[in-house]
């Protein structure tokens, strides 16, 4: 089911983005470039711009609330983890190893130092 909801909202985020791009806003918007200006051929001067809006509106709203459902249909063992919590509740917590620090020789530190003086 979660699935299932996932993909909706997939297909509904892209119509959204189509819907919201084919909108003539105040620079013209791809409206007027879509299909030779056919929009408005098709469905009217007036009738383009209202029924975008609609389909904007109607898409948002079921956008967002199959958002909020989604929530409540994941279940326990979908319930979203960082991988440090799920490491920590199965007991498994790896500490890496660091390499001990390489100690210098006495003799090279000596040499460096008065080299650098020259």
């Amino acid at each position: 089911m979660f699935t299932f909801i996932i993909v909706i909202i997939a297909i509904i985020a892209v119509l959204l983005t189509l819907v919201v791009l084919l909108q003539s806003g105040k620079g013209g918007g791809l409206a007027g470039i879509a299909a030779g200006g056919a929009t408005t051929q098709i469905l009217g001067s007036r009738q383009a711009p209202d029924f975008l809006e609609k389909a904007t509106w109607s898409l948002a709203t079921a956008f967002i609330v199959l958002c909020i459902l989604s929530n409540f249909v994941i279940s326990d063992d979908q319930a979203a983890g960082s991988v440090i919590q799920q490491q920590t509740q199965s007991g498994q917590v790896n500490t890496p190893v660091l390499p001990a620090p390489a100690e210098a020789a006495p003799a090279e530190a000596e040499g460096a130092a008065s080299t650098e003086g020259e």
